[in-house]
């Protein structure tokens, strides 16, 4: 009898069947722009940073922010957060609380005694900056990173300009402020305080300075036409708050009338409450008219802020003035309407905007003033004059420090563009990582963590700090809300759903690529990527 046999099957691979072949469109791998980076005026990567954060990376966070902005305990405060308006966590539960984690991140920083890097090497050119407000001293710390010999001139007897002499204590308190601008101090910025320029060609060569950069704030407060007696007394707001950093406090009697309806006339309003005196804003039109924040009118009406809207001031006399009430027209704008009324008034605060003086620019050859009585600059910030730079309060642009630090790095850029020779060509930006393109099937809701306030009756007495920061928990929480829109943080979903296994790790970091060999082009990976970070392109046929 014939011994049994078997027959054995040789298994072999179906790696020889380059399924790709049957696709007619592939998943590509991008990097999309998060819209809290598109919106963000200092041009923070914070994506980025929050990235570092919610690991627990404080340190590597804050060195990530400060590659933008070197102010992160102060913006922590006082930056209006646009960012958070354009945050795509808002459509499903509420914006991130990034302006509360960059203040977290900042006030570590503080904490932790965290410096900034000298240059590694000097470029041997000088740059003269006028100014040592959010601006100015921005564009110092931007330049010295690139090695340039910085010299920072103010009029001013400390480093902040507007941010010292514009926003009052109770927002940002002066050892917050004293400790980022001393970091840049540090750096071998050189900084000369009580030195006003008052020629701009002639300090450029008395110093030997290659380039400058002009970055004063708008100090001088904007007067109205007041008929008024010989009694009356009227001051301009800017005065007032820079009074307050002094040993003598302003003398303004116990009845206040603030005229304005934007930030600073609050700012004046909360800062004489504080004082113990009582103060009235007047202002022309609507509450939803006034330039002023909408948040910071309500802190001002809880702390005991009265406000006379639809009035305007007629006649300022001893111890009062006249108001006229307006009246909305068919066309939605105030007009008299001859109905008076008497107020008590110690002292009036004019809070009606702010001007530069330019004075240092006269007799400069090719550079132009506008009728709005500001700088006009190209698209890199240069003036009219080979070298020249100029931003902040002093060009055509929304007044604030986000805004005014935005433009300091800017044209640190482009100064060291210019001084050696090229011009600066910022980087192509992405598309903006729409919500339309995320899955947010994958984030449960997580509402924002609300920062702690002060109790009002220190609030009305005192100028400590009304709004608190987050500890490390809540920060680190408030990190992890972020959806990291249309940026890769290797969850491994199309690692994991992928039919083919077509999606290769490349190790933490590194993020993954696709195997088009036996890839299907199915696009399941891109339906279930939750940042919107993988997207179909139709292939050639």
């Amino acid at each position: 009898m014939d011994k049994p046999f078997a027959i054995t099957l040789n298994p072999g691979s179906s790696l020889a069947n380059h399924t790709g072949s049957w696709r007619t469109a592939r998943p590509v791998y991008l990097d999309r722009l998060p819209p809290c980076n598109n919106q963000c005026p200092a041009g923070e990567d914070i994506q980025g940073w929050l990235f570092h954060a919610e690991s627990g990376n404080y340190e590597a966070a804050w060195r990530h922010l400060t590659r933008d902005n070197p102010f992160a305990a102060i913006m922590g405060r006082v930056c209006y957060h646009t960012c958070e308006s354009a945050c795509n966590r808002g459509k499903i539960d509420e914006a991130v609380g990034i302006n509360s984690v960059e203040r977290f991140l900042g006030d570590e920083a503080i904490k932790r005694s965290w410096k900034f890097a000298a240059p590694a090497k000097e470029s041997g050119r000088k740059v003269l900056i006028v100014g040592a407000g959010p601006s100015g001293m921005s564009a110092a710390y931007h330049l010295r990173k690139l090695g340039h010999a910085v010299t920072v001139m103010d009029a001013g007897p400390y480093m902040g300009g507007m941010m010292r002499f514009g926003i009052p204590k109770y927002r940002l308190p002066r050892e917050v402020l004293d400790a980022e601008m001393q970091r840049i101090a540090d750096m071998g910025v050189t900084v000369k305080l009580n030195s006003k320029v008052d020629n701009i060609l002639d300090t450029m060569k008395g110093g030997g300075f290659d380039a400058a950069f002009l970055a004063v704030g708008a100090h001088i407060g904007k007067r109205a036409m007041i008929p008024s007696g010989d009694a009356a007394k009227i001051v301009d707001a800017i005065s007032v708050l820079r009074s307050m950093e002094g040993e003598d406090k302003p003398m303004l009697g116990r009845r206040v009338v603030v005229y304005g309806g934007g930030n600073t006339a609050i700012d004046v309003a909360r800062s004489v409450k504080r004082m113990g005196a009582e103060p009235i804003i007047v202002y022309r039109r609507t509450r939803d008219k006034a330039p002023a924040h909408d948040f910071e009118i309500e802190e001002a009406l809880q702390e005991g802020v009265m406000v006379k809207w639809l009035s305007t001031i007629k006649q300022a006399g001893d111890h009062q003035i006249t108001i006229e009430k307006m009246a909305l027209d068919d066309k939605g704008f105030p007009q008299p309407t001859g109905e008076f009324e008497t107020l008590e008034a110690d002292s009036v605060v004019l809070a009606l905007g702010q001007d530069v003086d330019l004075g240092l620019l006269n007799g400069v050859p090719g550079l132009e003033v506008t009728k709005d009585g500001v700088v006009k600059v190209g698209t890199d910030l240069m003036t009219g004059h080979p070298g020249i730079f100029a931003g902040g309060d002093m060009v055509p642009a929304e007044r604030n420090v986000t805004v005014a630090v935005g433009h300091g790095k800017k044209a640190a850029k482009n100064i060291d563009a210019w001084l050696s020779g090229t011009t600066y060509a910022p980087p192509p930006k992405h598309e903006v990582a729409q919500f339309e393109k995320l899955n947010p099937w994958y984030y449960a809701d997580a509402p924002k963590t609300v920062r702690p306030m002060l109790d009002i009756i220190r609030r009305q007495s005192t100028f400590e700090e009304v709004q608190g920061g987050l500890d490390e928990g809540n920060a680190l929480f408030e990190a992890r809300r972020c959806l990291s829109c249309g940026n890769c943080f290797e969850c491994d979903n199309c690692y994991g759903v992928c039919p083919d296994n077509a999606v290769i790790k490349l190790g933490p970091g590194k993020r993954f690529q696709f195997n088009y060999d036996y890839c299907k082009g199915c696009g399941m990976c891109v339906a279930e990527c939750p940042c919107g970070a993988i997207k179909m392109e139709a292939e050639e046929i």
